[in-house]
């Protein structure tokens, strides 16, 4: 469709920018997605076993604080993705 000398595309694809497939292997049959729900799961069960492994032969208070500091951001990043999951669509 032409208007005023210039090509107006009418649809969605016509508007994606071009991907090359050798970089982008699924770029061929349209997926760029992730797994949300399962990197949560991921997600917790990384935290819990570095609160597992608080129970054990340790002869330092250091390596207590490390699993405890790691798994606590853990925890905090799911909340922190959780909250702004919920709330991106009113931004």
């Amino acid at each position: 469709m032409s208007c005023g000398g210039t090509v107006s595309s009418s649809s969605e694809l016509d508007k994606r920018p071009a991907v090359d497939t050798h970089d982008e292997p699924s770029a061929e049959w349209g997926w760029h997605g992730t797994f949300p729900k399962a990197v949560r799961i991921a997600g917790v069960i990384s935290a819990l076993f570095c609160f597992a492994m608080l129970i054990g032969n340790h002869h330092g208070f250091t390596e207590d604080l490390w699993l405890i500091a790691t798994g606590t951001s853990i925890i905090l990043f799911l909340v922190w993705d959780g909250v702004r999951g919920r709330t991106s669509w009113r931004r």
